[in-house]
């Protein structure tokens, strides 16, 4: 695929992104600032969001985001990563002391590579948009149980499937 940087508010209008409204519990694809489609009854980490996250604690990231793999997956039927963690999420953690020196390095050289950031850090990973798999879709429909990841069923992520690309931006809020 190729792809040509461009500044022109046209070429941004056009653009295809993904916007995940966890106040709604709802994923929207939009081209510009227009809804092509919408998913309703999304589920999200079992313990809610946060701008920090951190290995182990059950939260969905926020920020803006990029897929980075878009792949079959046999626990989740699709799985569609994100570049979690950023570069923000690593400079607050740096600042913080969640993450040391080398941590923050590699997650900067990954950026700048367009690369999968390191996934095993304190600030965990393995972040992304992803189906119900052999799960139990009552559950789904009930309760927010992914460790962090935004879930969809099985239908809604083969039809998200269509529209996805690499590279595409995700703006969890």
């Amino acid at each position: 695929m190729l792809v040509f940087p461009s500044n022109s508010t046209a070429t941004r209008d056009r653009d295809i992104w993904i916007l995940v409204d966890t106040q709604k519990m709802v994923l929207s694809v939009l081209e510009g600032n227009k809804i092509r489609r919408t998913y309703d009854a999304i589920a999200i980490g079992r313990a809610g969001t946060t701008p920090d996250k951190k290995m182990g604690d059950n939260k969905t990231p926020l920020g803006v985001f990029r897929l980075v793999r878009i792949a079959p997956s046999a626990s989740f039927h699709r799985f569609f990563g994100i570049n979690y963690p950023t570069v923000a999420h690593a400079s607050r953690a740096f600042r913080a002391g969640t993450i040391g020196r080398d941590h923050y390095l590699d997650i900067r050289r990954a950026a700048s590579t367009n690369s999968i950031p390191p996934q095993e850090t304190p600030l965990g990973g393995h972040i992304g948009i992803h189906g119900v798999g052999d799960g139990d879709p009552t559950i789904h429909k009930k309760f927010n149980w992914t460790q962090g990841c935004v879930a969809l069923t099985n239908q809604q992520i083969d039809d998200l499937s269509k529209w996805v690309h690499p590279d595409m931006r995700v703006v969890i809020r």
